[in-house]
């Protein structure tokens, strides 16, 4: 009769010990839920570390500009102005049917080299300040078109016609002092002194001009 107060007492030990079990595996659950976030938050700095690789990217040498001192070197010599050249001609071509004919050479008074490239304006004028008298030179569409480089000293011709204004009926004839001579593509003249009698009239056409070559 004396026993079961032993197992009153083992059975409240085995309760006991199965409640404490419990106690302790219960905190374990909410442990293993709160890991992920730590990876999660993380993440979000690797992302942020990887941006300044690509910004640094368009630091690249390819867009260097040119040198100014190459850039003039593959332009080549300029074209000649009416500051740096002498203005001539010769005549001893002749005349024929009423025209005279006659070079127009501009030489190259300067201390670098130059191109003349293509026609001269050719007028009939008062001086050498005067407004054109007349038609300007017709361009000679026969005469080749080439870049002539003049080095210091050189010279280049162009081939020049003037036809006599009494060979026109209708000439309103006019007085002219000579030339003036415009180098291709230059807004500043020579003048040429050669007097020639001109035409007025705008629709008749006494010079025609050829392009420049070399002489």
């Amino acid at each position: 009769m004396r026993s079961q107060p032993i197992n009153k007492v083992v059975i409240t030990t085995a309760v006991a010990a199965a409640a404490l079990l419990l106690t302790a595996c219960g905190p374990s659950q909410p442990q293993s839920q709160g890991t992920p976030e730590p990876a999660s938050s993380s993440s979000t700095p690797s992302d942020s570390s990887s941006a300044p690789a690509t910004s640094q990217s368009p630091s690249t040498p390819a867009s260097t500009p040119p040198s100014s001192s190459s850039a003039s070197a593959s332009a080549g010599p300029a074209l000649c102005k009416a500051g740096n050249l002498t203005l001539t001609s010769d005549s001893t071509g002749g005349g024929a049917a009423g025209s005279v004919y006659s070079q127009l050479i501009l030489t190259n008074a300067g201390t670098e080299p130059c191109l003349l490239r293509g026609f001269p304006g050719v007028s009939l004028s008062a001086d050498a300040n005067g407004a054109p008298i007349g038609a300007p030179a017709r361009q000679d569409g026969s005469s080749p078109v080439a870049a002539v480089l003049l080095a210091p000293g050189q010279a280049g011709a162009a081939e020049m016609r003037y036809t006599q204004a009494g060979n026109y009926p209708d000439c309103m004839v006019t007085p002219a002092a000579g030339y003036r001579v415009y180098p291709p593509e230059e807004t500043a003249s020579l003048f040429l002194a050669e007097p020639r009698d001109a035409c007025a009239n705008e629709e008749i056409e006494l010079l025609t001009i050829g392009a420049f070559h070399t002489r």
